[in-house]
């Protein structure tokens, strides 16, 4: 194991007893903590990404008590196919340089719905016809009924 990997930012994380230790247990300790930051900044980034790259209609919506897939589900729209692509592919440029290695893409061939699964947070980033046509916000929102949102 390289030295990098042994000083990750994840290191902020180990108890004190265990930064005490040999190298040996650091390394152990740091492979168990989850890789990629924690959901409040993940969230954060992927909205800060998805306002530089010019996301439109940007909603936020808390999965807590409606599926253990994922803590928050973004939904966003690109103006086209193109537009979706770009979004996508700075949202995992992005993701990864925060640390993010198991990320989930679904969708980039045809760009007119990708799924990005950061574990966490999941994104939606769709074209208006078909984010109209899913209607997501309305399966998931607060207000749906809890039959729907456990498919």
């Amino acid at each position: 194991m390289s030295p990098r990997r042994l000083f990750s930012p994840r290191m902020d994380t180990l108890p004190a007893q265990m930064k005490r230790s040999g190298a040996r247990q650091i390394a152990a300790a740091a492979k168990a903590l989850p890789i990629g930051m924690p959901p409040p900044h993940l969230l954060a980034s992927i909205l800060e990404s998805l306002d530089d790259a010019k996301a439109e209609e940007v909603v936020a919506l808390d999965l807590d008590g409606k599926a253990a897939l994922a803590d928050q589900m973004v939904i966003a729209s690109g103006r086209s196919n193109r537009h979706v692509a770009a979004i996508a592919e700075q949202l995992v440029e992005k993701l990864k340089a925060g640390g993010a290695t198991d990320l989930k893409i679904e969708g980039l061939p045809h760009c007119d719905w990708v799924l990005v699964d950061a574990g966490d947070v999941i994104v939606h980033i769709f074209r208006p016809e078909v984010r109209s046509f899913y209607n997501l916000e309305k399966l998931w929102s607060p207000d749906a009924p809890r039959e729907l949102a456990a498919l």
